[in-house]
Order: structure tokens, then C-alpha cells, then sequence
């Protein structure tokens, strides 16, 4: 696991990095995908990442980078709608703990979730972001996250 000091630099990184390329990109989609990558490629306890959007009551699969992931999430369960539900990110510490928890891969231990928001303040999906260890997430996470998702609204 990274040191919080390191993991604190290491966003602060990314963030420096996406924000020239997010505000050139030519669409939202091409956003999602460059967050997808980056995150994937630069934090190595990431196991999977990704968008799932709303689109009416149902949450899609969206850019992602990692395992297969499920395509569509039922409505009113898991990590992802809880967020969404309570418009909150979310922390899971063990997802074999968390009630009603999705498992679209068995080797997925660990959850953040951020919902996005438009510019509305609308909620239109969620960044998933999943770990194969336990413990992996805390609030240096979960701030890191929300400021890269603060860039899709320039």
C-alpha cells in the first residue's frame, strides 16, 4: 500500500497531467476514456476502473479499464447505487462485508465510488474504482478522485 504522503503527491500528479488533456479533448467520452487510462496505468493498486452512467433508472457500463465488468447494475443495489442513492461517495473497506454488494469479478476486494454530477448538479453516473486488496481506500482516495472528476466540467 502507498504511504498517504506519497499517494497525497502521486494525485496531485495526475491531476497535473489530466488537466491539459481533458481540456482539449474533443468530447466527454474522450474524458472518461483518458481518466480511465491514466488512473489505470499510474496507481497500481487499482484493479479496475471505471464509468458507470445513468441513463433513466438504469446504471450502463461505461469506459472502464480492467476485468470484464458487469454491463448494467440492478437498480437500488450495490456500492454503485447507494452512492448514487445517497449522493455521497463511498468507501468499502471489504466488499465481501458490504450488504447487497455486486461482485462483478470474485477477485474485487475493495471500492471507491464518487458520483458525477453535471453541471446541474445532477447525478449522471459514477466513478468505480475497485481493488484486489483489502483496506486499500481512504479519504486521500477519495479526494484525489473527486478534484480529476471536478475536470470534467471545465
Amino acid at each position: 500500500m502507498i504511504q498517504q504522503d506519497k499517494k497525497t503527491a502521486r494525485y496531485s500528479r495526475i491531476y497535473a497531467q489530466l488537466k491539459p488533456l481533458l481540456e482539449k479533448s474533443p468530447s466527454f467520452e474522450a474524458q472518461l476514456v483518458t481518466i480511465n487510462a491514466v488512473l489505470y496505468h499510474k496507481m497500481p493498486q487499482f484493479f479496475w476502473v471505471g464509468f458507470y452512467r445513468l441513463t433513466g433508472n438504469r446504471l450502463l457500463v461505461g469506459p472502464y479499464q480492467g476485468p470484464l465488468a458487469c454491463q448494467e447494475l440492478e437498480y437500488s443495489h450495490g456500492v454503485c447505487w447507494k452512492s448514487i442513492l445517497e449522493r455521497t461517495p463511498l468507501i468499502v473497506e471489504d466488499v465481501h462485508n458490504f450488504p447487497d454488494h455486486i461482485a462483478c469479478d470474485s477477485r474485487s476486494k475493495s471500492e471507491i465510488v464518487i458520483p458525477m454530477q453535471n453541471s446541474k448538479k445532477e447525478i449522471i453516473g459514477v466513478l468505480d474504482v475497485d481493488s484486489d486488496k483489502t483496506g486499500t481506500f481512504d479519504r486521500i482516495d477519495e479526494e484525489g478522485l473527486k478534484k480529476i472528476l471536478e475536470l470534467l466540467y471545465l
